[in-house]
């Protein structure tokens, strides 16, 4: 199979994306694992940026987001990953193509702490009137919610170097489950 065809390219984004969705939809309806289902759904625009480029990842994203506000009936739940979880996988391309590992690890803290910050005060001023919840100090919210978002890097990373071990640089036809 070429992998360079431009049917191949078609195919492979119509299957992230709906493999996107039905994560997202999932996401949606299944409790306690929301941010799972989030975090396996950016992979699949991860691989399309491996395949295709950027701008193929971007497509999924876009698509993604648009055919979950159509078909997923609660809306609000797919906040985290339009605004997170979707196009992260388009800033990590980006942020590694920056030489050193240390600069590339501030400076997505700086992002995860600004997003944490954000998604507080935003959270704060918009739900936490109506329901009642523990009084942590933000610092402590914001430097647990940084790590968590730079342990789903560390395993996002795990797992795009496994998908190019596996099937960008590997033999796919060897692929087995154990």
């Amino acid at each position: 199979m070429n992998k360079n065809t431009k049917t191949f390219k078609i195919a492979l984004g119509g299957i992230c994306l709906a493999l996107a969705v039905i994560s997202l939809f999932g996401a949606t309806v299944v409790p306690g694992i929301e941010l799972t289902l989030f975090a396996i759904s950016s992979l699949f625009t991860a691989v399309m940026i491996i395949e295709t480029g950027v701008g193929g990842g971007a497509l999924v994203y876009a698509g993604a987001c648009i055919l979950g506000f159509v078909l997923i009936p609660n809306k609000l739940a797919l906040i985290p990953y339009v605004f997170l979880f979707g196009y992260y996988p388009i800033l990590k391309y980006f942020i590694e193509k920056i030489k050193g590992g240390p600069l590339q690890i501030a400076l997505k803290t700086i992002y995860f702490a600004a997003l944490t910050c954000i998604g507080l005060l935003l959270f704060r001023a918009v739900i936490a009137d109506s329901i009642h919840m523990p009084d942590y100090p933000v610092a402590v919210l914001i430097i647990g919610g940084t790590l968590l978002m730079l342990l789903y890097d560390f395993v996002m990373t795990f797992l795009i170097d496994w998908y190019i071990r596996r099937f960008k640089t590997g033999d796919a036809s060897k692929f087995k489950l154990s």
